[in-house]
């Protein structure tokens, strides 16, 4: 049985799934015909994006860590790039979410054949009128995991989402997320928040219900924000391989400035292709398997 169990955002990470674009953008053409239906700001150059993720590949080897690799699937598009969103790995297992966007459905089942075919088990799935999706979902600690609620994420989803995490977990708190840019923009609970160390969190309040931040802050989190000049960069997107160990897309110098004074290293990727057309940030285009 494969090692694998991710209830933190903060642990080292020891094993990582990921998907290049050969596989989930596969050709000029297939990118050519779907970036606009799946509401993209622009249209992804193939080769580039490659360039681009092999760039991004060479920042995970310095840690030591461990990647495998999603295959084409023909139920898949451009957006499984974003190995993120499908499922959920908890302690247990693997549960697979149910997704908000039409076009991804065909994810979190192939994503499940390969976890299972990679010795990971998949112990539950969101279903019926049931929506997950894995940006939604932020481990708070190993027992309290915050899920927001909002286009992608219902509360029949979250609702299934505790039935099944079970007794492995204390407390599943829902967030109510703001309509922001409405039902076909890319806002998840990630949106607001990035964990970079236990004690510490990446935040843009601007969005952020007051009940949730109120209770960051009595929990003892000191809370850094982002500026709002890079919001829509994607200053909030940052992914801790480790405590105080981020990587993040680069045009966000403030934010960067920021995360290096409260003593976090910050690595830094070119991400045009593979990150800003799709709106999909590193923590988007990475799947934790293993974190201890």
């Amino acid at each position: 049985m494969t090692e694998f169990g991710c209830q933190s955002e903060i642990a080292p990470i020891k094993k990582l799934l990921l998907k290049h674009p050969r596989d989930a953008f596969i050709n000029k053409d297939n990118v050519s015909k779907q970036w606009k239906d799946l509401n993209y700001f622009g249209c992804p150059d193939f080769l580039k994006a490659i360039e681009e993720y092999d760039q991004f590949i060479e920042l995970f080897g310095q840690f030591g860590i461990e990647i495998l690799y999603l295959p084409q699937h023909n139920n898949t598009g451009l957006d499984s790039i974003y190995t993120h969103d499908p499922a959920l790995i908890s302690n247990k297992g693997a549960i697979l979410c149910n997704m908000g966007k039409t076009q991804r459905k065909g994810e979190p089942k192939a994503m499940g054949e390969f976890l299972t075919e990679n010795g990971i088990p998949v112990f539950g799935k969101i279903t019926g009128n049931g929506r997950l999706e894995g940006g939604d979902i932020v481990w708070l600690d190993e027992r309290t995991v915050a899920v927001g609620q909002g286009y992608r994420s219902n509360g029949t989803g979250i609702r299934q989402l505790k039935q099944l995490l079970g007794d492995i977990v204390d407390e599943v708190i829902p967030v109510p997320l703001p309509h922001w840019k409405g039902p076909d923009d890319v806002f998840h609970l990630m949106s607001i928040i990035s964990p970079i160390d236990h004690n510490l969190a990446l935040v843009y309040s601007p969005l952020m219900p007051v009940p949730f931040r109120q209770w960051l802050i009595k929990r003892g989190i000191t809370l850094l924000e982002v500026p709002v000049s890079e919001y829509g960069s994607m200053g909030f997107n940052v992914l801790a391989v480790a405590p105080r160990k981020c990587i993040m897309l680069s045009g966000n110098p403030e934010t960067k400035a920021i995360l290096e004074r409260a003593g976090a290293e910050v690595w830094t990727y070119e991400g045009k292709e593979i990150s800003v057309k799709g709106a999909g940030g590193v923590t988007c285009l990475t799947r934790p398997l293993l974190r201890r």
